[in-house]
């Protein structure tokens, strides 16, 4: 409907339209904040305001408080082109993913590669390269394969913007050929910097620690210095260097939460304390991708 007679310095507010829908990233997205989405907005249906509604994650705020969140979220969709090697690999504004993974991380280059983990592409780890992007003798790309690249997007673009940063092509010079903001690109750039320097192979505490906070899998310290997988776990084991768990929450940390939803990262502080008398284990099978 049309706003009629409204004038500039009317207060009010009108609501023109209302959908009221739960969508997978609707689930995402709450589990990702720590904000029950879908109870708050029941609750605002029946006709409460947001302050009047309890927050049962923190069960001490009221859903008007302002969510803060001392970790990110990566969410990356999955893609069935394994399956389907025959489909059109381009992306845009067509839905073609069956399905998304999310990582939750104290920072965007361990969320990112965690969440690159979840995918579960058989044979596709972070260091695999797709075959198809061509870098010539001055450390440039192409330019047909980055037009190609810049303007249709595949499934496999993480991977070569991975395979041109570990080819020395600059951060910046990067973005500006793909469209991509450099704070990714840069991001990116750190985590090939981490491979090099783990590739070097002299993996004492300083080095295990800084790569396992960025997000490296023991699987990918091996490959890199090229030391077996569980050997590099016993050393860790050894050096002390331990995953903890940290609280999903609204306040990051600012206020006691009551919530059970946590995530694994390598700091000092474990907020996962254990409880008292028998528990079960739930174990999931891998991302929604059908």
């Amino acid at each position: 409907k049309a706003l009629n007679n409204v004038s500039i310095d009317d207060p009010e507010y009108y609501v023109i339209e209302v959908n009221p829908r739960v969508s997978r990233s609707s689930a995402l997205a709450s589990k990702a904040t720590g904000y029950p989405i879908a109870r708050v907005a029941a609750k605002i249906a029946c006709g409460k305001r947001l302050d009047e509604i309890n927050n049962q994650v923190t069960g001490s705020t009221l859903a008007s408080f302002e969510p803060a969140l001392d970790y990110c979220v990566v969410k990356i969709p999955r893609w069935p082109f394994d399956k389907f090697a025959e489909g059109d690999r381009n992306l845009g504004t067509q839905m073609k993913s069956t399905g998304e993974v999310m990582a939750i991380e104290r920072s965007f280059e361990a969320a990112f590669m965690k969440a690159v983990r979840s995918l579960e592409i058989t044979g596709r780890s972070m260091l695999w390269e797709p075959v198809d992007m061509k870098i010539n003798e001055s450390n440039e790309l192409d330019s047909p394969i980055i037009a190609s690249f810049s303007l249709s997007p595949t499934d496999e673009r993480l991977w070569s913007i991975m395979k041109a940063l570990r080819a020395q092509i600059d951060p910046d010079e990067l973005s500006k050929k793909t469209g991509i903001d450099p704070w990714f690109t840069r991001s990116f750039a750190r985590i090939v910097y981490m491979e090099k320097e783990v590739s070097k192979g002299d993996l004492d505490y300083k080095l295990i620690r800084r790569a396992k906070r960025l997000g490296f899998s023991d699987s990918i310290l091996g490959q890199l210095a090229n030391i077996e997988s569980e050997k590099i776990r016993k050393l860790r084991i050894r050096l002390g260097i331990k995953p903890v768990y940290k609280m999903v929450d609204t306040c990051a940390g600012e206020f006691e939460a009551t919530t059970s939803y946590f995530y694994s990262t390598y700091e000092e502080e474990n907020e996962a304390i254990a409880l008292s008398g028998k528990k079960a284990i739930v174990i999931g099978s891998g991302p929604i991708r059908y």
